[in-house]
């Protein structure tokens, strides 16, 4: 079994049609920043292809997101999901300024690598390359999340935590908490059980979010129980969830 067989990915598992890296741009002007380390930023409002199914869901996590940052001014905010044009328009009509990179994708282009690496090996693998999941983990985020420390408000982490590896993503959430500042929040959300399809969400208005049927980029690899997603956010001081019927979990870790 290949490398990405064992996460579900390869032929017959066609990506979808997502901007694949960050978007970075200032509200009010028409600056692009590219925070230091980081991948280009190409041009704001990047357009993307309309989804083939969508659904709607009240969102009080997002509700309380926006009480948390009320009053904030210019904050600056990580959005980890696909970059859609919606949620950027929104946090930037409200004096953010926005950078999207879209994770999970990274991850899977990171597992295509990996899976080149060691076809091209064979029988003969770089002995000094530490296969296990957490060499994985620590090869991912050599080249991912490199922003400066303390640089972002709030982070949109959506339900990516429960489609990467365990060690990749403890890592990530360790590399999240050095990007916010104090007082800084994650919106992370967490599915009951694995999803049955895979789905992107981005921001219809304050307290509502638009749920996107997606061609699946890497299956669901756990349930994380409450006491686990305590584990990973040990170093909040303040956690806030909201159970909704479409079984999923809205938690706000608040740094």
């Amino acid at each position: 079994m290949t490398l990405l067989n064992k996460f579900g990915i390869g032929p017959g598992n066609a990506p979808s049609r997502d901007v694949s890296r960050s978007v970075a741009t200032a509200a009010g002007s028409g600056d692009r920043s590219r925070p230091k380390g980081g991948p280009p930023a190409p041009v704001a409002g990047a357009a993307r292809v309309s989804p083939s199914s969508e659904t709607t869901r009240v969102s009080n996590g997002l509700k309380e997101l926006l009480w948390n940052l009320d009053g904030l001014g210019r904050g600056t905010l990580l959005d980890l999901g696909a970059a859609w044009q919606t949620t950027l328009s929104f946090f930037i009509e409200k004096g953010f300024r926005v950078t999207a990179d879209d994770l999970l994708r990274s991850w899977k282009q990171f597992l295509d690598q990996e899976e080149k690496m060691l076809r091209e090996a064979g029988k003969s693998p770089d002995p000094s390359v530490d296969l296990t999941s957490a060499g994985r983990a620590t090869r991912f985020l050599e080249s991912n999340l490199q922003y400066p420390a303390a640089s972002f408000d709030a982070v949109l982490l959506w339900d990516l935590l429960d489609y990467l590896e365990q060690p990749v993503a403890t890592k990530t959430v360790a590399c999240i908490t050095e990007l916010l500042r104090p007082g800084g929040v994650v919106f992370a959300m967490f599915h009951s059980k694995k999803p049955e399809g895979f789905q992107r969400y981005r921001v219809a208005d304050s307290s509502t979010l638009q749920v996107i049927s997606s061609p699946l980029l890497c299956p669901a690899q756990r349930v994380y129980q409450n006491r686990e997603i305590q584990d990973l956010f040990a170093r909040y001081r303040t956690t806030k969830s909201f159970i909704a019927r479409d079984q999923l979990r809205e938690t706000l870790f608040i740094k």
